[in-house]
């Protein structure tokens, strides 16, 4: 399926934050983006966390979640693959320019376009702390 998005679920060690790009009219959405041509798309998720947070965690073999959906009005739908990583909230991040990234608590929420994300990254987050889903 053409376009194909990765994006990448940065989560803390005690599973309590997750890393959260400030998208221009996207709202908070985790860092990733298109896949390009060639890559595969755990590739292109790390490229896109590191072009936009300067972060290099391991990623998931597997990804976290999949989702189709459009990133704008007027936008091809797109098959969209979350991988997970831990990061460490003591390391810098280097935001892309516009787009500011912090680390936000999964307690508190965020403000997305996307508001069924936040219901996913707890889901999966549950899962494993339950040790249902192999790292």
């Amino acid at each position: 399926m053409e376009p194909l998005g990765a994006e990448v679920w940065v989560l803390d060690a005690a599973l309590e934050q997750i890393v959260l790009v400030r998208h221009p009219w996207r709202g908070l959405v985790p860092p990733g983006g298109r896949v390009e041509p060639g890559e595969c798309p755990r590739e292109g998720a790390a490229r896109e966390l590191a072009e936009e947070t300067g972060l290099r965690p391991g990623l998931s073999k597997h990804p976290a979640a999949v989702a189709v959906r459009s990133f704008g009005p007027g936008v091809p739908e797109t098959l969209s693959l979350s991988y997970a990583a831990i990061g460490d909230p003591e390391q810098p991040l280097v935001a892309e320019e516009g787009q500011h990234a912090a680390w936000m608590r999964l307690d508190l929420g965020w403000e997305s376009c996307f508001p069924d994300d936040l219901l996913r990254v707890r889901a999966y987050v549950e899962l494993l702390r339950s040790g249902s889903v192999a790292w």
